[in-house]
């Protein structure tokens, strides 16, 4: 025998209880006996709550990844504008013009690889970052000095600091030549 329970309810509640209760298989004990005990023992619950719930965990963490992901990018756009107009010496006036339509040329270039690789469903940074986590694990644990050129924080074997395999010194590419970055 199961023990009677009387309780006061609003009129909103004690009509759609009613409106439920009237439906095939069920009254209004055993929709009461199932509020409250989903109420009392949420741990219980076999709906759609906990399933809602992982969901959102799952959520959550996407956006966390989101997060980093956004805050990766706007550092590394910031330190490359940064050092871009930390390199770039001013244009004389009689160059402006040629320089203003291979920028052009290049920006064109530029939103049709952006294009592409978005098309793709690709993802730079994520590869990006994964390489680097790969061969080089260390390069995110160590202290680099601000402003420093390239590989300048680098003990390299044969003793060179900031010269290249050949033992040149990095310096701007040639004049009118061009380098394609597919992405």
């Amino acid at each position: 025998m199961k023990p009677k329970l009387s309780a006061y309810v609003s009129d909103s509640v004690s009509e759609r209880l009613e409106l439920a209760a009237k439906r095939p298989g069920t009254n209004k004990s055993a929709i009461v006996d199932a509020a409250l005990d989903r109420f009392l023992n949420p741990e219980r619950d076999t709906s759609g709550d906990a399933a809602l719930i992982r969901r959102l965990d799952r959520m959550s963490g996407q956006l966390d990844r989101f997060d980093r992901d956004l805050s990766v990018m706007a550092e590394t756009l910031a330190l490359f504008i940064r050092y871009y107009l930390t390199i770039t010496p001013p244009l004389p006036s009689g160059d402006q013009d040629a320089a203003r339509a291979l920028g052009r040329e290049r920006f064109d270039m530029f939103v049709a690889q952006v294009g592409k690789r978005v098309a793709s469903g690709g993802r730079l940074v994520a590869d990006v970052m994964e390489r680097v986590s790969i061969s080089r694990p260390d390069l995110f644990t160590r202290s680099i000095e601000e402003g420093a050129p390239l590989g300048a924080g680098q003990n390299a074997e044969n003793g060179s600091r900031s010269q290249s395999a050949t033992g040149e010194q990095p310096g701007p590419s040639p004049a009118g030549r061009e380098e394609v970055v597919n992405v």
